[in-house]
């Protein structure tokens, strides 16, 4: 795909961060937007920074039956959708040990399940239209696993494999998945993160938000381009950031061993 002006693109998650930059692109490249958060707020605001007008629904990714409405409505108001783009997502930060099951749940019925049903319910309005793009956005934690971050990794380990597989279903058929990995944007991630102890077992949120932001490097705005350069080109992965591709070479290179190397870099560039 070449092109976005007149396609239908759907994006979960657009209230903010990548979604709302994403957002703010494809509005300047001529797109049909289908915009969904489960903040009223945030989405409204997404929405009055446009030049065009989006079709906004308040929506909890993790509720399948919310995610097919949307795809139905779709349907009728377009006929088809060209992209869905996966960007809804949360994290915890605590122990494996320690983590609350409802934690778990809740981080993985946005960030895995909200991922599932999205594309279910919009690859139907994909294949209509002949050609496209599942994009599902993972993370760096898609890649290598860190202490305190057990749920994160499980899900976003899952939604890459989710996705791989997916990518090899839809060989041959115009229709592209492709997985996201971001390393540290700038985004509310972390100040939204149900916190509890970190990597270093400081119960301290304010710490770890501003070792967060010391590290997170891209903006959403170059995130948003570097996904829709992916969309265009076909990449099956996309990697955003220096941080990705180090961690993406590391994690190669040393399989086994990566985190010690990460883990004394990251601290260095912590201090």
């Amino acid at each position: 795909m070449k092109d976005f002006r007149d396609r239908v693109v759907v994006i979960t998650g657009a209230g903010s961060g990548i979604g709302r930059a994403l957002a703010r692109r494809l509005d300047t490249l001529g797109a049909v937007l289908v915009l969904c958060d489960r903040d009223p707020d945030g989405l409204a605001e997404t929405a009055a920074s446009l030049a065009g007008r989006a079709d906004t629904h308040v929506i909890d990714v993790s509720q399948r039956e919310a995610l097919e409405g949307l795809a139905t409505h779709v349907e009728h108001q377009h006929g088809k959708a060209h992209v869905i783009i996966n960007n809804a997502g949360v994290t915890v930060v605590e122990r494996a040990e320690q983590t609350r099951h409802e934690d778990f749940e809740w981080l993985m019925g946005i960030n895995f399940w909200g991922v599932v049903y999205g594309t279910r319910a919009f690859l139907p309005l994909i294949r209509a239209a002949g050609e496209g793009a599942v994009v599902n956005i993972s993370s760096v934690f898609g890649l290598v696993a860190w202490p305190a971050q057990s749920a994160y990794n499980a899900s976003k380990f899952a939604v890459r494999g989710y996705t791989e597989s997916l990518r090899h279903e839809l060989a041959g058929t115009g229709i592209t998945a492709i997985c996201v990995h971001p390393g540290g944007i700038r985004t509310n991630i972390a100040r939204a993160a149900r916190f509890y102890h970190d990597d270093r077992g400081r119960s301290d949120a304010q710490g770890f938000v501003a070792d967060f932001e010391r590290l997170a490097g891209t903006s959403p705005e170059r995130a948003a381009e570097i996904i829709l350069r992916g969309i265009r080109r076909r990449r099956p992965r996309v990697l955003i950031g220096a941080d990705a591709w180090l961690i993406d070479r590391v994690q190669r290179w040393l399989p086994v061993r990566y985190y010690a190397v990460l883990e004394r870099l990251f601290g260095w560039m912590r201090r």
